[in-house]
């Protein structure tokens, strides 16, 4: 009888209660990485046990609160705890709603290694990362397991993002220890898509340049109305592009003489012309000359 009392208590998994406390509450130096990973310290007499139990390696643990029907799975790190004592990460004691000193239900477990998992962040900075996947791929090797439903907290660059475990596969609670995994993001909550204004076409952003030019003044050839010979009213073209008259455009001319910080105002617009020249543009009269006849009247 006392072999086979023996025996079953071999084969018993662990179960005990402790009362929780957070990391921060730990004697000694603080220990910030620890915060931020899914790993918990227990109290020496917990080792001592476990290696007496029949239990799955690598350790792993399902933490309970029987209060809020919470429950969450973890590995552990060390066994340094006082008797009676779990110091756990603190967002871990914010999914099962505990408070410093609260009693949590502690049970070994074996789970099946993941291959598939989705997150959401609960913050849009957390897509400012240069490459987020890799940034929580690197500090996942701080949990053991991880649980469907569980906000999880890591660490980057002195600041912490929140993770909510959407989904895993091929359980709601899996091992991550050693395991080729899947991971997906969600839409970070509170995020929206960026609108992006529709760019118009190469072709309507080419404009010819004589477009902008003003519209010519003075002499202007063949610009008149045209008359048909039959009699016929001319249909109006004014719309055919064959038909516009546009004038030839000029590039400016840069000034080379130019100096940084001076600002020139050009006065004189009109190019200055000669006197002479203004006398003879004045003083020319067409066919004001005396005529001749090539044939003289008989008389």
């Amino acid at each position: 009888m006392f072999a086979r009392n023996m025996y079953n208590d071999l084969l018993k998994p662990f179960n005990t209660i402790y009362k929780c406390w957070s990391l921060s509450m730990l004697p000694g130096s603080e220990r910030e990485d620890i915060d931020s990973g899914g790993k918990i310290i227990m109290p020496p007499s917990a080792l001592d046990t476990l290696t007496r139990l029949n239990i799955h390696y690598p350790m792993m643990f399902r933490l309970s609160n029987k209060r809020s029907n919470r429950q969450t799975h973890c590995g552990v790190l060390e066994f340094i705890a006082d008797e009676g004592k779990i110091y756990i990460p603190y967002w871990m004691m914010k999914n099962l709603l505990l408070d410093e000193g609260d009693l949590v239900q502690v049970e070994s477990v074996g789970l099946r290694v993941a291959t598939f998992s989705k997150f959401q962040p609960q913050n849009s900075e957390f897509l400012d990362i240069t490459n987020p996947k890799a940034v929580l791929e690197n500090c996942l090797r701080n949990f053991a397991c991880l649980t469907t439903g569980d906000v999880i907290a890591i660490k980057y660059n002195q600041k912490v993002y929140e993770m909510c475990v959407l989904e895993t596969k091929p359980g709601n609670a899996v091992s991550i220890i050693e395991c080729d995994m899947n991971v997906e993001f969600a839409a970070p909550v509170g995020y929206q898509e960026p609108k992006h204004e529709k760019k118009p076409a190469a072709e309507e952003i080419m404009v010819d340049p004589a477009d902008l030019m003003p519209e010519p003044s003075g002499f202007i050839a063949f610009k008149g109305s045209g008359s048909r010979l039959d009699g016929k009213k001319k249909k109006d073209n004014t719309d055919d592009s064959m038909n516009q008259v546009k004038a030839a455009y000029q590039r400016g001319i840069p000034d080379y003489d130019y100096t940084l910080g001076t600002i020139q105002f050009i006065r004189n617009i009109r190019p200055v012309i000669n006197d002479k020249e203004n006398e003879n543009q004045d003083g020319f009269k067409p066919f004001a000359g005396s005529g001749s006849v090539l044939k003289t009247k008989k008389k």
